[in-house]
């Protein structure tokens, strides 16, 4: 996937952010996904967030969690497709 913005991997396995996000998520203590999904709604208040970075990190997250949702589609016909 490509990013409008330069991101890196930091701490939090499977994110990719801009390095001032974690430079903010590690001064405010916020080491693991459901910490961060916790401060979402208001992460523009951590100094430091501007809006930009914060529609990346939830872009970042609604990703990741688009990813870890489970497949349907297992290859067999099921009695609603025949």
């Amino acid at each position: 996937m490509s990013y409008p913005y330069e991101t890196c991997e930091g701490p939090i396995g499977g994110l990719y952010l801009p390095f001032i996000a974690w430079k903010v998520l590690h001064r405010e203590n916020i080491r693991t996904i459901d910490r961060l999904r916790e401060v979402a709604g208001r992460i523009e208040r951590f100094e430091g967030i501007g809006s930009k970075t914060a529609q990346a990190i939830r872009l970042e997250l609604n990703r990741v969690a688009r990813a870890r949702e489970p497949a349907f589609d297992d290859g067999r016909l099921s009695a609603w497709g025949a």
